[in-house]
């Protein structure tokens, strides 16, 4: 690759250029569990106090034998080349074994949103067109609802205690499973079974499929913050460079053991990108021991495993980095954190007084990296070994480059220092958004040099040297008095910087004319008390005037994404909807 302005920041392990071999995505777990057969591959358990700390254990020789019974099963029941799986559940067990079964058996994952209700659940399936659907039995009241109105034609159910050891099963049998929903009745449903039954079944290797590296292998949906929910369609090539590229950073850093001796902390959904490739995908390539945990809003419960299993690396969001930060438990010393070695925060801007907190704690390095579902996802990534540029998501990555572009046209590349929307060229870059040309050619444009772009929407500006800096989603921009920007960002980052403010965000909102003014969203610490006064005088003393915000709400939580990303859409849309009813009622 061309030298660029931003290798100069790599570390000095860190490769440029690398080269990406044309195998599957599902080959990463069979070569593993040749190489590592005994080692342990997945942790899961321990979900509360109730039923004690105990964890099931999977090796990777077993994961391997299961998912070749599963995608064994699969083609039994018909499944060709391309079709399309649904997979809706949370962090387990079995959405690994889900996921690299439907790529060994030749089809295309389409992971679904847990927290999706019966009629977003049907829209995601008539938009696939899945014919099949893995999901979790808590859920499947969902499936049901719906499944005359889609293309299902077989459903696999599984129980959240299927992986559990004896003794855990047996007490969240007795304690919780029907309780909670977990335990329905699926007798009588045609072409639908349990899991474990579909297994048992299930010849015990699966036929040869011959799949090439343009194919797809994932529907990574995206966008459902702000529209429709778009599918984008990652291929083989795309997942499987991802996971050189960002093995290439963490082992060239010179802070990642090699041969598979680092423990992942699998807290983010599975469903999402970030958590697919770096924490998922990354554990299997390169044979780290994955602790898969169910509920990333169970704060007590990362806590409990990070203290028992001592795991090196936590892939995650600045609100989780900032839960922890904030727990009383570890404020009390409670539990020791000092095994995280890396931590690579995406999904939303990380705060600068978070980042330096948590680095604190561990004594680890926690750096914020960039990507998006259409880059799979990773693209850009502040150096591990020399720490990065704080504020900043760092360089790109590895075959990866970045440009920033005008706003109004797209299609003028701006100098340093020159805000404008951000745009990525490489080999993670999706080849298109599900059935819908007409987003995809607005997303992916060819320069004169017939390099393709992926205009992320997001609005950067970039360093005389090379580091690029998100200063905020292009349609989250407050559009002040005068012509000004003001970018949420730079009053976020203000406020949090405040002892008692926990969680921030901050939006525009109208002041009697096309012109907007900022108002902020708080949420204080446990047993804090603080004025709008106080607060609007702390960001008068540390912002421009411009950015000073008007308007002040103090929340109990805000809202967040299934990965713990704050919302600044749904403030947006509730703070629309008092408007519309005035204006109609002034009408």
């Amino acid at each position: 690759m061309e030298e660029r302005i931003w290798h100069q920041h790599y570390d000095p392990g860190v490769k440029p250029s690398l080269d990406y071999p044309p195998y599957p995505v599902a080959s990463f777990l069979s070569k593993t569990a040749e190489t590592y057969p005994d080692k342990t591959a997945l942790i899961f358990g321990g979900l509360a106090p109730i039923l004690g700390e105990q964890h099931a254990i999977m090796t990777f020789a077993r994961l391997n034998r299961l998912v070749d019974r599963f995608a064994a099963g699969l083609q039994k029941l018909g499944l060709q080349k391309g079709d399309r799986v649904a997979i809706y559940m949370p962090n387990c067990p079995q959405f690994v074994i889900a996921y690299y079964g439907v790529l060994r058996a030749g089809g295309i994952v389409a992971p679904c949103n847990p927290l999706y209700v019966a009629r977003e659940i049907e829209h995601q399936l008539n938009d696939s067109g899945a014919r099949f659907a893995v999901v979790l039995s808590m859920l499947y009241k969902n499936i049901k609802e719906i499944r005359d109105k889609t293309a299902l034609e077989h459903v696999i159910v599984t129980n959240i205690k299927t992986y559990f050891p004896g003794l855990l099963s047996l007490l969240f049998t007795l304690s919780k499973e029907r309780q909670d929903g977990h335990r329905v009745d699926i007798s009588g449903d045609a072409n639908t079974v349990w899991f474990q039954d579909f297994l048992k079944s299930a010849p015990g290797s699966p036929q040869p499929v011959t799949v090439v590296p343009d194919d797809t292998a994932v529907l990574m949906y995206t966008g459902g913050t702000t529209g429709v929910p778009k599918g984008a369609q990652l291929t083989h090539r795309n997942v499987v460079a991802n996971a050189f590229q960002s093995t290439n950073w963490l082992i060239g850093s010179g802070c990642s053991k090699e041969d598979g001796q680092e423990v992942m902390v699998t807290t983010l959904p599975l469903i999402h990108c970030y958590s697919m490739t770096v924490s998922m995908n990354l554990s299997i390539f390169n044979g780290y021991t994955q602790i898969i945990i169910p509920d990333p809003r169970n704060i007590k419960h990362t806590l409990n495993i990070i203290n028992t299993h001592k795991p090196t690396i936590l892939p995650g969001v600045p609100n989780l980095y900032n839960a922890l930060n904030n727990h009383p438990g570890v404020k009390a010393g409670k539990y020791d954190l000092h095994s995280i070695n890396l931590c690579l925060s995406g999904a939303a801007p990380l705060p600068v007084e978070v980042q330096e907190k948590f680095q604190e704690i561990t004594g680890g390095r926690l750096v914020e990296g960039y990507g998006l579902s259409e880059t799979s996802p990773v693209s850009m990534a502040n150096p591990l070994g020399r720490g990065g540029r704080t504020g900043h998501i760092g360089v790109p990555i590895s075959d990866t480059e970045a440009k920033i572009v005008d706003l109004e046209t797209g299609s003028k590349t701006l100098g340093p220092g020159q805000p404008g929307e951000l745009c990525i060229h490489g080999p993670q870059v999706m080849k298109g958004y599900w059935n819908m040309p007409t987003e995809t050619a607005n997303a992916l444009r060819t320069d004169a040099d017939g390099k393709v772009w992926f205009h992320t929407g997001d609005v950067a500006e970039m360093s005389e040297d090379g580091y690029f800096r998100i200063v905020d989603r292009q349609k989250e921009v407050i559009l002040a008095a005068g012509g000004l920007n003001v970018y949420p960002r730079d009053i976020e980052e203000r406020l949090y910087e405040h002892p008692k403010v926990l969680e921030a965000a901050a939006i525009g909102v109208p002041l009697n004319s096309s012109d907007q003014r900022a108002k902020i969203f708080v949420v204080l610490k446990d047993g804090e008390t603080l004025s709008e006064d106080e607060l609007i005088d702390w960001c008068r003393d540390g912002l421009a005037k411009y950015k000073v915000p008007k308007y002040v709400e103090f929340r109990d939580e805000l809202p967040k994404s299934m990965v713990g990303k704050i919302l600044r859409r749904q403030l947006m849309e509730e703070e629309e909807k008092p408007a519309e009813k005035e204006k109609a009622a002034n009408d």
